[in-house]
């Protein structure tokens, strides 16, 4: 990328895991030119090709690569915060189809969560950072430790009509939710007949190198919510559903949109879906997290005390940094970002790693050298060699 003033940076957010395929994709960029000149919004009263498109790749490839899974309806929204407020209200309409007279009506989120900025969505994300403006929250949430199996039996009682969790908590921190963890929450939704909603807004669509985070655990959720890369830029969002917990009982017009579901966005989203969900990306996906662990073993040795640990999978990662050392994170990401180097933080001091996946390994080894120059910086180590301030100008080039 480059700024205004020629500037040049190389990119580990992708707009915070959005831009998957990268910046100004030229066959993105042709094919949206293409639909611009034939419809872009027609509204959902009529047919256009591409929502079904969509929406039975997304359930064909999602069923091949995540054998068993039950999920086979899709509704199409604009964002993250729309899919889940989508999947919020249908894990309630199934408890009020199954019984209106019912109590249960309680969702459960984790804390480390983020699951949007809507009232509904940010009433799941137990954060007083952002809810305390806003207050108060929509009654019948309730919190839970996250990876925390002993409490799921008194979190989830018959009281409870869904649960949403990351497999990957994304702004939480990149924290990774065990196996064990996804399959007693699971195992205790099925017990009291609630649904279980994977978010995989931020880490689902290959960035783990599997198409969805929660695929390596085996276990499979009754509603699944999607976004950020899916339009690689193009505002879309995505809640499936499972076609025998949840379909039978969401009737049309339960819910709505006017923009959801729009030619212009699907048809972005056919192509960019069809890429990510590609072996070819995958593995690579796979390599170039290598690169990254390997490099964070070697600044950990570099500058001892200053990370506490790794965390995340493929290119999801969070390089955390320890106690002593976590209030540097937004002088670190100054003096990156004036060095050339784009990055971001996530939870408490962790440096939150999400590049394109089409990032190469070159680029990923010229930002990391990047990162290592800004921490010789922060933390004025001895190898650390003052510039001037033309040498200077000339590295951020």
């Amino acid at each position: 990328m480059w700024d205004l003033e020629n500037r040049q940076y190389l990119d580990f957010t992708a707009g915070i895991a959005v831009n998957s395929l990268g910046h100004s994709d030229p066959r993105i960029s042709r094919l949206i030119a293409h639909q611009a000149e034939m419809l872009i919004h027609a509204s959902n009263l009529y047919h256009n090709a591409w929502t079904p498109a969509l929406s039975k790749l997304l359930i064909s490839e999602t069923q091949r690569q995540s054998p068993g899974s039950p999920l086979s309806q899709v509704f199409v929204s604009n964002s993250g915060s729309e899919a889940n407020e989508a999947a919020l209200k249908f894990a309630r309409k199934v408890a009020y189809s199954k019984n209106p007279e019912s109590d249960q009506r309680e969702i459960l989120s984790f804390h480390g969560s983020f699951h949007g900025r809507t009232l509904g969505s940010l009433s799941a994300t137990p954060n007083q950072k952002y809810q305390a403006p806003f207050g108060p929250m929509l009654p019948g949430f309730k919190y839970g430790v996250f990876n925390d199996i002993e409490s799921l039996p008194s979190l989830i009682t018959e009281k409870t009509c869904g649960v949403i969790v990351e497999p990957i908590q994304g702004e939480g921190g990149v924290n990774v939710a065990t196996s064990e963890f996804l399959k007693a929450v699971r195992d205790h939704c099925d017990r009291v007949g609630a649904m279980l909603i994977f978010d995989e807004i931020q880490c689902g669509l290959s960035r783990t190198g599997d198409l969805w985070a929660h695929t390596a655990s085996g276990v499979h959720p009754d509603i699944l919510t999607i976004a950020k890369a899916l339009g690689n830029g193009i505002p879309i969002g995505a809640t499936l559903g499972s076609g025998k917990s949840v379909a039978p009982h969401i009737k049309t017009g339960d819910h709505g949109t006017t923009f959801g579901g729009n030619p212009f966005a699907c048809r972005v989203a056919h192509h960019v879906f069809e890429r990510l969900a590609a072996t070819e990306m995958q593995e690579a996906v796979v390599e170039k997290s290598k690169i990254f662990t390997d490099t964070y073993e070697t600044l950990s040795r570099k500058y001892p005390g200053v990370f506490s640990e790794l965390r995340g999978r493929g290119l999801i990662l969070g390089f955390q940094l320890s106690d002593e050392a976590k209030g540097k994170a937004p002088e670190i990401i100054t003096a990156a970002r004036e060095r050339g180097l784009l990055v971001i933080t996530a939870g408490d001091g962790a440096l939150r790693i999400v590049p394109p996946l089409v990032i190469s390994a070159e680029e990923i080894k010229r930002g990391l050298e990047i990162l290592d120059k800004a921490m010789a910086v922060v933390f004025n180590t001895p190898d650390h060699v003052h510039k001037t301030k033309g040498q200077q100008e000339m590295a951020g080039r």
